[in-house]
């Protein structure tokens, strides 16, 4: 099925586009009254489970909010479910694992899931929802990170002080690092999958990354993240990594694979383009809290990050986390909007009609 929108796969791989694509993580959920109308009947983990509903939260921001994406509404969490581990979702708290990883019994437990059964609902979601857009945008694929993931494993909730999971690769790397390759293959398995299920791109999430020191970042993250990558079975669909939190090794991150390299608003996109050369696209970063303020400042904050970016092509606009849930949907409308106007100038325009 021919896109009839394919500019975030063009910007991907840095390819002439007429002006700037846009999407927002976590732009299928709690802010928009759409979402929380259908939550209001389904627990989460239901909805993520059931491809109808996940179909239709994950085409609500397309058509609601006007993004150049639909990405697949599911959860980083349903890899170490897939794998034996028991997920509860609690309102106050979050997702917690009930009995989390301390040992290597612990380890032997955990299965190697087969995608088209253990996680058929999240392929089957994909499928219906590159059904249900007909084309008209890319439909994104995701998965955790191999060492965010373990950090859920084994803390069995988010936490401040990750003492649990720095406790594990400080006392018993090795038990760490036959985790974290567990996990590699499984989500190497879990992406492969949502391509073949019509996934148009996939996105690792490396939401802890920032919580390692530079060497351990390389040790027990970057190294699993290139494994991974390598791993994915793809033909042209770009992957887009984002390591939240890593300030350092710019010039390595580029050499891991992706095609596309997502930052968080702790940084300058100039800076980081100049450290990346032209080796990989890069998304990003206006920080989320900026949707509280009124449409003008809005604008003029969006503007800083393309000016940032600069002219030419390999951008791709979004924010530097996810959306809060508290932020008002017509405030996201006017960015989009925004970016997709005021962006052409950042790029060269076609000579002609």
């Amino acid at each position: 099925m021919k896109l009839q929108n394919d500019l975030i796969i063009k910007a991907c791989k840095r390819l002439p586009t007429d002006r700037t694509p846009i999407w927002i993580m976590r732009q299928a959920g709690r802010y928009l009254p759409e979402y929380r109308a259908i939550r209001k009947k389904h627990d989460f983990l239901t909805m993520c489970k059931s491809p109808e509903l996940a179909a239709e939260v994950t085409i609500q921001p397309v058509d609601i909010i006007g993004v150049d994406a639909a990405i697949i509404f599911s959860d980083i969490l349903v890899i170490p479910e897939a794998m034996g581990m028991n997920l509860e979702i609690n309102e106050g708290r979050g997702p917690v694992f009930t009995s989390p990883i301390k040992s290597r019994s612990d380890l032997n437990k955990l299965t190697d899931p087969d995608p088209s059964k253990d996680l058929k609902f999240v392929m089957d979601a994909i499928a219906l929802t590159k059904k249900e857009l007909n084309g008209r945008v890319p439909v994104i694929g995701f998965a955790g990170a191999p060492w965010t993931i373990l950090t859920y494993m084994v803390e069995g909730q988010g936490s401040k002080s990750f003492s649990k999971v720095k406790k594990l690769i400080y006392g018993n790397p090795k038990l760490a690092h036959n985790i974290l390759d567990k996990i590699t293959s499984a989500t190497a398995a879990y992406l492969s999958a949502q391509i073949e299920a019509g996934a148009n791109l996939v996105q690792i999430f490396d939401t802890w990354a920032g919580i390692l020191s530079p060497r351990d970042y390389q040790v027990f993250a970057l190294r699993y993240v290139e494994q991974l990558i390598a791993n994915i079975k793809r033909k042209d669909e770009p992957v887009i990594y984002f390591p939240k939190g890593v300030h350092y090794l710019m010039h390595e991150l580029k050499e891991c694979g992706a095609d596309a390299i997502s930052v968080d608003w702790t940084l300058e996109l100039e800076k980081v383009r100049r450290k990346m050369g032209d080796k990989v696209a890069i998304q990003g970063n206006l920080d989320p809290t900026v949707l509280y303020a009124d449409p003008p400042f809005i604008k003029r904050e969006a503007r800083k990050v393309m000016e940032s970016f600069g002219k030419g092509d390999g951008h791709i606009f979004n924010l530097g986390h996810g959306i809060l849930p508290d932020i008002n949907p017509e405030n996201l409308k006017e960015l989009v909007k925004y970016v997709k106007e005021s962006s052409k100038k950042f790029h060269k325009q076609k000579m002609g009609h």
